[in-house]
């Protein structure tokens, strides 16, 4: 999210331009009433507007965002039933933190909770506790803050004077643990890429750990190429590290994605609570669990995991409320809607979506590859996600060219350089999710036909700034 910093700076606008940028038909009664000049844009405007004309200024200049739904860089849910958008709309005034008021709401909230600790094979789902967050980076944020104080408990003697807390991860984290590490003073420890290894390796993850590890991280589902971390093998060899010295690590999966697609695709792949070693998992709701953005879930495998101390029991508006959140109010309506959507697909609904996308994934990503000119890193078989490159014997554009020229035709396809230690290599994602139909991926590989011409013909890639040049994290 940037840090905005109020207007743009410049000249302010000239009065014409300002009574120029407002479509006269904008007076509703009359073309030439006195609403003659358009408000101020970086200051609040001397006098109210009236609702139809606030609302045709603002849609018009958002008529220049991107198409959420052509939107191939990110994760998050672009389409819904328009059930679902009634219930949010009916929904969108309630605080879900009021749980004394809005108890149906509540009720929704636990039951959902409920379902995510028995679809992650919790050993007992009845004494699982978890929450509603904003999204998956509130709730990793919640979980390392957990991590952090179980192992502060078991170092009292030596935390905070002499001992400082370090979390094992692999460098393809989402940005948000990057964040947990700087805002909770914990030292981040990344394992690098080598070669064609894109995300963690458990046994370089079990030779950083120490006895100021509060725990490792492992992705289900990494945003870099779609790949799933090898979550079992990093319990055992994490397993062997305890049978020699003693220390016991415990693991948080981040499934921001991949939570939401591995139990109905990959139902055999054990990567949750059947491994004694995972203490938490985080999911998006809004991403793969196919809800609006502004709903995330974590769960720990039971309470002794989670830190009575960390969870405030306000008493607010007549009642006794236990509460482990970074935000106190927010709106009831993403929760609904999860709810909604968890009754409405079922494990078998969920399964034919996810299915779904998946298919579309590794179609596309072989008609992609099919085309001579790029290599795939990842083919869709894991998450609905691909990455590629362009091969060795093509000279005159990269896959930055690819991405801007996308662009003009609509379509957002992200390009980016990978980390540590793969900065050399330079990549195109595609993510494919609900709402993104095999009809569209036809006409992204049409599009994409008629750019490679174009494209095989400039003379040398267009030269970008370093700065551009970063890795894409969303």
């Amino acid at each position: 999210m940037p840090l905005h910093k109020g207007s743009h700076g410049g000249t302010a606008p000239s009065d014409e331009h300002r009574r120029l940028a407002l479509n006269p038909f904008f007076a509703e009664a009359d073309p030439t009433a006195p609403m003659i000049s358009a408000p101020p844009t970086h200051q609040l405007p001397d006098g109210p507007l009236p609702p139809a004309t606030a609302y045709r200024l603002v849609h018009d200049e958002l008529m220049l965002d991107g198409n959420s739904r052509l939107n191939l860089a990110t994760f998050v849910t672009t389409w819904m039933e328009p059930q679902a958008g009634v219930l949010m709309g009916e929904c969108r005034d309630k605080n879900m933190i009021d749980k004394d008021e809005y108890p149906r709401t509540a009720e929704l909230e636990r039951r959902c909770v409920a379902m995510l600790a028995d679809l992650w094979n919790a050993p007992d789902p009845t004494t699982t506790v978890g929450c509603s967050t904003t999204g998956s980076s509130e709730a990793c944020m919640l979980a390392g803050m957990a991590l952090k104080r179980r192992w502060s408990a078991r170092n009292a003697d030596r935390y905070p004077a002499t001992a400082r807390p370090n979390l094992v991860m692999g460098v393809n984290v989402q940005v948000c643990w990057e964040k947990f590490c700087t805002f909770w003073e914990v030292e981040p420890r990344q394992v690098p890429m080598e070669g064609e290894r894109f995300h963690l390796d458990p046994q370089a993850a079990a030779d950083l750990c120490d006895e100021n590890t509060i725990g490792v991280v492992g992705i289900l589902g990494s945003t870099f190429d779609g790949s799933y971390e090898p979550i079992a093998e990093l319990c055992a060899a994490l397993d062997d590290l305890q049978e020699r010295t003693g220390l016991d690590i415990p693991v948080h999966v981040d499934g921001a994605s991949g939570a939401m697609v591995a139990p109905f695709l990959d139902p055999d792949l054990v990567w949750d609570f059947r491994l004694p070693r995972v203490s938490s998992i985080n999911t998006s709701g809004h991403k793969y669990g196919l809800v609006y953005p502004g709903v995330g879930w974590a769960l720990w495998r039971s309470p002794s995991e989670l830190p009575e101390e960390l969870v405030f029991r306000v008493n607010y508006l007549g009642g006794d409320m236990p509460t482990f959140a970074l935000n106190f109010s927010r709106p009831g309506a993403q929760v609904v809607a999860q709810y909604y959507t968890f009754l409405r697909l079922g494990r078998e609904g969920y399964r034919a979506v996810q299915q779904a996308s998946r298919d579309i994934a590794r179609r596309l990503a072989t008609e992609l590859g099919s085309l001579g000119d790029f290599r795939l890193l990842t083919r869709g078989d894991e998450l609905p996600v691909f990455a590629l490159t362009t091969t060795p014997e093509v000279k005159a554009y990269d896959v930055f060219d690819v991405s801007r020229r996308l662009r003009e035709r609509g379509w957002l396809v992200p390009a980016y350089t990978f980390p540590a230690n793969r900065q050399d290599l330079s990549v195109l994602r595609v993510v494919c999710r609900n709402g993104f139909s095999s009809d569209l991926a036809e006409l992204l590989l049409d599009d994409l036909r008629r750019l490679l011409p174009e494209l095989r013909a400039q003379s040398h890639p267009l030269k970008r700034a370093a700065s551009v040049q970063t890795a894409f994290h969303h």
